[in-house]
């Protein structure tokens, strides 16, 4: 495979940011979203080209050495690449789906002055996630991995304008180093343990290793600290709410495409280390459907369109964490590719919404869209019937294999995942009756101004609207009649991780009668949700109370996302500002006094200097006189 072809995947987006990025000032509007997209559209034609050539050369995984990097001692850190099953599918995804998210932008930007600026980023944000995937060992994968945390906060900071769009911006910023901090200590552990951090040498001496080993259960424990951070699961998941701030396409690449995934793409990449170590996958199987459950909760009652589909993220991604902690790694990587459409779909079908009600974001103020945006209604549709998972569109096949893994490996954790899956479906049809069924709710001014959004934006949906409901068939179950294509096409990736665990990856215990079951169960109970959520606010016309209304002690808790950030503020915040006023106090008291009185000292004895410095003969010839008496009394004394 050609070097040249691989190192253009990531260095096209990269030239974008920099003709974009140097020039935004100068260079024509038309030109810049033609760069932007055209870059993005130049990754995923050679990510085509390359995934074809891995399938005539046999399947077989490349590591392509680019150059030497790092020699310390012993320890060598090449910069190269790897391209195998799992790199190709995330360049697929977040080439192809970008690709669409950069050509939006132009309709969506159009009228900003930042235009340039925001193209730039977008680039700069795919060429990091580029190499986060690309990358052949832990080293570059950190390196793309701290890469879209900076491109997170620039994006969502982008309009820094607004304090609490900066401030949003920060706490993206700050919350996703804290789990970068596990994240790097885990590197330094495979470091300190392999002597290696290439994916095959470290892969390679783990098998050697005993399953439970104590040093590989901190090393992929700390690593999750890191993909919680980044893929914003509990406790480190009230960033991605808030990265809403940001422009909406923003809101579609870091939710869809990109960054939330990171941690989900390092989970399966680092599949034998967790799989060696099963008290690992306990903790991830339970944070990924606690997760799933409590964001799903409180979605149910939010009002900005946005956060509605920012919770849905979070309890998605924990569907996808549940999973891994199940080792259905095929599976979440199955849940990830659909969800990157769906998902990408109904927030780029958000911001035609937004852009069609001049900005504003409150579902309350909405209804009857569907007559005046009749293209962003029926893909919006789309997207919601294939995140609720219901057959046949892409979250149904996908999300069902999840809760089979589950319900094999814990009925619990299967009764975590259908109950929130039930609460999914619920509130994203509540936002599709709200914002499209009923009367406008919004004012005359925004009602004149109701129109569909131009080709740029539509064309872009109905893509990923056909992807929506068509992406599910690559892995469509053997229950159905079906042979999972993408199951078969990743198998190899996990041939080490059946070596140390066989019964691991032993075939399902499940016959198709409880296949099905189990499906009709999921489905009904999306169905049911889907029904109320119809005759709650199609049928009887409900609509949430104002701002001023009360709600009841649960329902309020919910709608106040259950006071998580506040308790965060009150453990974590309030008290270091407290530790940061008192040291700056002991600062103040201590280490002024000590600099002034250091100073004071200094000019005292320097006014005391000067004294002697009068330039008085008499004075002199008095100090002689004084100093003469003294060294004699003195030599008499020493007699």
């Amino acid at each position: 495979m050609s070097p040249t072809l691989l190192v253009l995947i990531p260095l096209l987006p990269l030239i974008g940011f920099l003709i974009n990025g140097i020039g935004f000032r100068h260079v024509p509007k038309g030109a810049v979203g033609l760069i932007g997209s055209l870059a993005a559209l130049g990754s995923f034609a050679i990510s085509v080209v390359v995934l074809l050539a891995f399938k005539e050369a046999g399947n077989q995984p490349q590591v392509v050495a680019l150059f030497d990097w790092i020699t310390v001692g012993e320890l060598n850190i090449p910069f190269s690449f790897q391209i195998d099953q799992l790199s190709l599918l995330m360049l697929m995804i977040i080439t192809g789906v970008g690709s669409l998210i950069h050509i939006y932008s132009i309709g969506y930007m159009k009228h900003d002055e930042g235009f340039g600026k925001f193209f730039a980023f977008l680039n700069l944000f795919l060429f990091f996630m580029l190499l986060l995937v690309m990358g052949s060992n832990y080293v570059i994968m950190f390196i793309g991995w701290e890469g879209v945390g900076l491109c997170s906060y620039l994006l969502i900071g982008f309009w820094n304008k607004n304090t609490n769009y900066n401030n949003a911006a920060r706490k993206a910023f700050i919350m996703n180093r804290i789990g970068d901090l596990g994240f790097l200590l885990g590197i330094f552990m495979i470091i300190y343990t392999f002597g290696s951090v290439e994916y095959s040498e470290v892969f390679r001496q783990a098998t050697g290793l005993p399953v439970g080993d104590s040093v590989v259960v901190a090393i992929t424990l700390l690593l999750f600290v890191g993909a919680m951070g980044k893929s914003a699961q509990i406790p480190l998941y009230t960033w991605l709410p808030d990265a809403m701030a940001g422009p909406t396409p923003v809101s579609a690449l870091i939710h869809a495409a990109t960054m939330v995934t990171a941690g989900i793409y390092m989970v399966i990449r680092s599949n034998v280390l967790y799989t060696l170590a099963p008290e690992s996958l306990e903790v991830v199987a339970m944070v990924g459907a606690i997760t799933a459950l409590f964001a799903a909760s409180i979605g149910l009652l939010q009002n900005d369109i946005k956060k509605v589909l920012a919770y849905s993220t979070v309890s998605q991604l924990g569907y996808m964490f549940l999973a891994l902690g199940v080792t259905a790694y095929s599976a979440s990587m199955f849940h990830v590719i659909t969800h990157a459409f769906f998902k990408a779909l109904l927030f780029l079908g958000a911001g035609s919404v937004i852009h069609a009600m001049s900005d504003e974001q409150d579902i309350r103020f909405m209804g009857g869209l569907r007559k005046k945006l009749p293209i962003t209604f029926l893909t919006f549709f789309v997207g919601t019937w294939a995140i609720a998972g219901l057959p046949p569109f892409a979250g149904f096949f996908s999300k069902d294999e999840i809760l089979a893994h589950a319900f094999e490996h814990n009925i619990l954790l299967w009764g975590i995942g259908v109950l929130a899956s039930a609460m999914t479906s619920f509130y994203m049809f509540r936002l599709l009756f709200l914002t499209f069924f009923g009367d406008f709710r919004g004012t005359d001014e925004q009602k004149h101004h109701l129109h569909e959004s131009p080709s740029a934006m539509t064309i872009p949906l109905i893509v990923l609207a056909v992807f929506s409901a068509l992406g599910g068939f690559i892995g469509v179950p053997e229950a159905l009649g079906g042979s999972h294509q993408l199951a078969e096409f990743m198998s190899p990736l996990f041939d080490l991780s059946r070596q140390v665990s066989p019964e691991t990856f032993a075939a399902t215990t499940l016959s198709h009668s409880e296949e099905y079951l189990l499906m009709g169960i999921s489905v009904v109970v999306a169905l049911v949700a889907a029904i109320v959520a119809y005759v709650m606010y199609v049928s009887r016309g409900a609509v949430p109370a104002p701002e001023s209304e009360t709600r009841g002690g649960l329902q309020n808790v919910v709608y106040n996302k259950y006071y998580v950030d506040e308790l965060y503020d009150a453990v974590f915040v309030k008290p270091i500002k407290v530790l940061s006023g008192l040291l700056a106090s002991f600062g103040e008291f201590f280490i002024d006094l000590f600099v002034d009185g250091t100073g004071k000292l200094v000019k005292s004895l320097s006014n005391l200097g000067r004294q002697t410095q009068t330039g008085s003969i008499s004075y002199y010839i008095f100090a002689m006189v004084v100093g003469i008496m003294v060294i004699l009394f003195w030599n008499l004394l020493l007699k």
